[in-house]
């Protein structure tokens, strides 16, 4: 199993999440939602290039030249209380059958079933060991159960599950599921999708058992209301892809939904200060949801 950062909050727990609830949840409830849902683009992209689509959260439409993958499908309008912020970037019944489905952990709001139960994808589901239970009946033709760093081949295409600082419970009772990342390497381009993590050493053994051009990494929810140690904030970030040795940055899990103390636009002004710090300003793509990025 990758780092498990396990369950209890950190003191002060109580104070966080009154601010939480007050501050971002309740305003977000009466808050009406911003962006426009568009239609994918249908025809694939050159060979050896890559385009990549931010859907919102840490939701992603990958395609390559001969193959296609949907990452951590979501969405959803809520999470309980909490509402999302900014609609989903692509009309999910417009997406077309993709190859794969990639489940990064069992959270609400990554593996959100209604989403899932509407995507198809002809070779089925990816999920971390320990999750085969909650997508079983979701009518995918395949599912597949991953370890860390076990590698999936098809046809031209291998998905390698990667490991990160998190937890996997989709209950508190239920804290055998694995989480983590995935590589997907198809043509000539390696995406590196993080899934969730703190920072942690194991960027470092990613970057050095694999080549990576893009890397997907979060950037929100660092002011964490339990006050535990399960995101990174941006410099975080900024350095994990150091550590990776990718190409290129595109950040995900900000701006979607409110799940975290930390003001709603400090994640990108961080991380652009961080990267101009840094002065690797041109290394780091902010997209548009629903708007693909093609490298």
């Amino acid at each position: 199993m990758a780092n498990y950062s396990g369950l209890k909050p950190q003191k002060g727990w109580p104070v966080r999440n009154y601010k939480f609830l007050r501050h971002h949840i309740v305003p977000g409830m009466f808050r009406r939602r911003a962006g426009n849902k568009l239609e994918p683009v249908a025809e694939p992209p050159s060979n050896g290039e890559v385009r990549i689509t931010w859907i919102g959260h840490a939701s992603f439409y990958l395609q390559f030249a001969g193959h296609s993958v949907v990452v951590d499908p979501n969405w959803a309008h809520w999470h309980g209380p909490v509402k999302r912020r900014r609609e989903p970037g692509l009309d999910l019944l417009c997406l077309p059958e993709v190859d794969l489905v990639l489940v990064t952990h069992a959270h609400f709001d990554h593996l959100h079933k209604p989403s899932l139960k509407i995507l198809q994808a002809r070779e089925g589901v990816v999920v971390p060991r320990g999750s085969r239970s909650l997508v079983s009946k979701l009518n995918f033709p395949c599912v597949h159960e991953m370890r860390v760093w076990d590698q999936l081949d098809f046809d031209e295409m291998q998905i390698i599950h990667t490991p990160s600082h998190h937890w996997g419970a989709r209950y508190l009772h239920d804290s055998h599921r694995d989480y983590g990342g995935y590589i997907v390497r198809a043509g000539d381009k390696a995406v590196f999708h993080c899934g969730d993590s703190a920072y942690f050493g194991g960027f470092k053994e990613i970057g050095a058992r694999h080549d990576i051009d893009i890397a997907l990494m979060p950037i929100g929810a660092y002011e964490a209301p339990s006050g535990r140690d399960v995101h990174m904030n941006p410099e975080e970030a900024v350095q994990a892809f150091i550590d990776i040795g990718a190409k290129l940055m595109i950040p995900m899990h900000y701006g979607t939904f409110p799940l975290g103390n930390e003001p709603h636009d400090e994640p990108v002004e961080r991380l652009l200060a961080e990267a101009d710090r840094l002065g690797i300003s041109e290394q780091v793509l902010i997209p548009e949801e629903g708007v693909g990025i093609e490298w």
